[in-house]
């Protein structure tokens, strides 16, 4: 059935626009892989400016429910989607950054995320999941890994764990929470004394949290985790003691 576009008021235009969008997200007229009518037909049915319209779609494309194909073609123009992941984490990590939540906070949410996600994933994760987080885990162990490299595979180990425990909610948390502190990871990386010996370690406990989970032990998997994210990110919260007081 063809969405009926309504006038919206000229007031805060842009919002309200979005609030027109949204409800049509709720009312389930649109959705994922539904595209938004031409700018040029969508702005004169919703009586506003181009300009608000498109202020509006920007918003929409920064939070990761639509994205907008420029050019003519059937490709082009806006399409409602789902991709939380980016979106969250890029607002995670901005926030992080203005001092909207301490390093503890970011500790803590990781430790009550990745517990719950290691052991769900020891009863939900298939073999196919754990063959390919072998393939990671095996990438992070060879010789001369450089420490950017071992970053982001290690936060693609920590993701794909959640996806594999079958919550979406969980995983895209996960990855943004990650995401978020990933500079002071990878800042805390570099600054270690021996390098080949601390990716040694740390992957260690990945072998070991990929065993856990392939015998099915959930709860020591999430044992393992939390001591696994305090032996580092634990080191961050104690070195960065001031950093509230500093920001407030």
């Amino acid at each position: 059935m063809p969405v009926e576009w309504q006038p919206v008021r000229q007031s805060r235009t842009h919002e309200l626009v979005l609030q027109s969008i949204e409800e049509r997200v709720f009312a389930g007229e649109l959705k994922a892989g539904d595209r938004l009518p031409p700018e040029r037909e969508l702005a004169p049915v919703l009586g506003v400016s181009r300009s608000a319209l498109r202020e509006a779609l920007r918003v929409l494309e920064t939070i990761g429910v639509l994205v907008a194909q420029p050019g003519r073609g059937p490709d082009a123009g806006a399409r409602i989607v789902r991709n939380p992941d980016d979106a969250l984490g890029r607002l995670l990590r901005l926030h992080f950054a203005l001092g909207s939540y301490s390093l503890e906070d970011v500790l803590e949410a990781r430790v009550v995320l990745e517990r719950s996600s290691f052991e769900a994933a020891a009863r939900h994760a298939s073999p196919q999941d754990l063959d390919e987080a072998r393939v990671l885990v095996e990438a992070m162990g060879k010789p001369g890994v450089a420490v950017a490299e071992f970053n982001d595979l290690d936060t693609r180990f920590h993701v794909h764990i959640a996806r594999s425990s079958g919550n979406e909610l969980t995983s895209t948390l996960t990855s943004a929470v990650r995401e978020s502190v990933r500079p002071l990871i990878l800042r805390a990386l570099e600054a270690a004394e021996d390098w080949p010996a601390t990716a040694a370690a740390l992957n260690a406990e990945h072998a070991e949290l990929l065993r856990l989970l392939g015998e099915g032990r959930g709860p020591s998997a999430a044992d393992l985790v939390e001591r696994h994210i305090r032996s580092l990110h634990g080191t961050l919260v104690d070195e960065n003691p001031g950093r509230d007081e500093a920001d407030s």
